[in-house]
């Protein structure tokens, strides 16, 4: 699904030059959970961001399902990104003044394709789906920090993507909550729906299949927890 190569992100102000990440080689398999790991400052965020597209590498390819995106336009990149990727975060990322079904909706918004009775629709299955439906007209406050992550999964699945990228999605919450999160993202993994996820926690990162770790922007070591 994913192929970076010789990937390099350097960010540039008047007096400093920082290299983010440094010639990454990497391949992610449709169907993988991958790990990634490293200090802070490794380059974790930005690794995340350029998968994501939500930033654009100085230099290297960067290829998904078969297309080189590297050179993609901020549309093109914005309506791949869409369409194919979920993203669940360690803050939750829930907007306070809707509901929670809402919060779940808004991510269909820009399907045009879909209709309004198809977005409620979807949205109330998702939430069904990580077993949060009875909570579908609370606000975010007015919920844990584990149901918040659960309605924060909802919205990243509710499009039906390709991948989802979460990052730190286990760092707000406490142990139980944490291994609750990982077992649905490990059924998710289980449906199909590949995984690439930055943590710090070594434990939450032997449900992937593979941890890679990351040192001043670069890969430095890669091990296989599962044969796929």
């Amino acid at each position: 699904m994913i192929t970076l190569k010789k990937l390099t992100k350097v960010y540039r102000t008047t007096e400093v030059e920082t290299t983010a990440l440094r010639d990454m080689d990497l391949e992610v398999r449709n169907g993988e959970f991958i790990a990634v790991m490293g200090p802070s400052g490794c380059g974790k965020s930005t690794f995340l961001n350029l998968v994501g597209m939500l930033d654009r590498p100085s230099s290297g390819e960067y290829w998904f399902d078969g297309q080189n995106i590297s050179h993609y336009s901020e549309a093109k990149l914005t309506k791949l990104r869409k369409s194919a990727i979920g993203f669940v975060f360690q803050s939750f990322n829930l907007i306070d003044e809707l509901n929670v079904l809402e919060n779940v909706e808004l991510a269909l918004l820009y399907h045009t394709d879909i209709s309004a009775g198809e977005r409620r629709k979807r949205a109330k299955e998702a939430l069904e789906r990580m077993k949060i439906g009875h909570r579908a007209k609370h606000r975010p406050a007015q919920l844990s920090g584990g149901q918040q992550q659960r309605v924060a999964i909802a919205r990243a699945v509710v499009a039906h993507p390709k991948l989802i990228l979460a990052d730190e999605p286990t760092g707000n919450l406490d142990s139980a909550n944490g291994e609750e999160v990982m077992q649905l993202l490990t059924q998710l993994n289980d449906e199909g729906t590949t995984i690439v996820m930055v943590t710090h926690s070594h434990s939450h990162a032997e449900y992937a299949h593979r941890i890679v770790n990351l040192l001043d922007g670069a890969v430095v070591t890669e091990s296989i927890r599962q044969v796929l």
